[in-house]
């Protein structure tokens, strides 16, 4: 099993791209791996929106991450995930994620799964910053699975 303190790392505001990338290839480099998928999610000027601000439930985070390297071990991947907590300003990264394995078909079967089932399901919760406030940004959010009233 994979140690997540070095795969999954959270960053109080923007993530430094540069360094985390850096940090990604000295694995892939390590492991004598040939395969390098990276994701950077970066924050857009949208909706008048001065930019993001980030929640995370961690212990959920976790179990969701090591859920997702199980299934890539299984085909001799791993996967490495920065996210950002707190606010993080347009034109910033708030997300980054490296798909790496000995063959570039591992790592590329797992990439768009991976990424989307991280934008629908991972327990970050998202705010619009307006105005230097924070807004959940609802309409943009996806209910996570098992969350709710009892009824």
């Amino acid at each position: 099993m994979q140690d997540i303190s070095n795969a999954l790392k959270i960053y109080e505001g923007a993530l430094n791209t540069s360094q985390i990338y850096q940090e990604y290839e000295r694995e892939v480099r390590e492991r004598n791996f040939g395969a390098f998928c990276v994701f950077t999610g970066i924050v857009r000027d949208e909706f008048g929106i001065e930019g993001l601000s980030f929640e995370i439930y961690r212990p959920l985070l976790e179990r969701w991450f090591m859920a997702w390297n199980e299934k890539a071990m299984k085909i001799n991947a791993y996967i490495f995930m920065a996210h950002s907590i707190g606010d993080v300003k347009n034109g910033s990264s708030s997300f980054m994620a490296a798909l790496i394995s000995s063959q570039r078909k591992s790592a590329l079967s797992l990439y768009e799964a991976f990424i989307e089932d991280f934008k629908h399901n991972a327990p970050i919760w998202k705010y619009d910053l307006i105005d230097g406030k924070k807004h959940y940004a609802q309409a943009r959010s996806n209910p996570l699975k098992g969350s709710g009233l009892l009824a």
